[in-house]
């Protein structure tokens, strides 16, 4: 249990770092609306995923992963391992979390079926 609160703990402070970075020190246009959602590390701290969204209307977040996982990987990494207190930083990916844009649709979806049930023009 003891390994599981560790690579929570380590996903948190990696997350917070990461937060700063991409605010202070990443002056691109297209990152400025970045949200980390999540940061899952793995057992042996050697691997983090990195979930992000986009806001307000998360758009253009297949592009903010290839400019996460090209060319800026390198210097977030860089950066982490003079903030945080690890022997070795875990490699980076970062992920484009569709589940706010996914729920938003299944929410719509389920409004339009309750309308039409209310009008008695569901399918049956």
């Amino acid at each position: 249990m003891q390994e599981y609160a560790r690579t929570e703990r380590v996903g948190t402070e990696l997350q917070r770092e990461l937060a700063k970075v991409l605010r202070d020190e990443i002056k691109d246009p297209r990152l400025q609306a970045i949200t980390l959602q999540e940061v899952r590390v793995s057992r042996d701290l050697a691997h983090a995923k990195i979930y992000f969204t986009c806001f307000p209307n998360d758009e253009g977040g297949d592009e903010q992963a290839r400019l996460l996982n090209g060319s800026l990987v390198g210097f977030l990494r860089r950066t982490l391992a003079r903030r945080v207190r690890l022997r070795t930083v875990p490699q980076l990916r970062f992920i484009h979390d569709e589940s706010i844009p996914r729920g938003e649709h299944l929410t719509s979806l389920i409004e339009e079926t309750m309308t039409k049930v209310e009008r008695g023009t569901a399918i049956r």
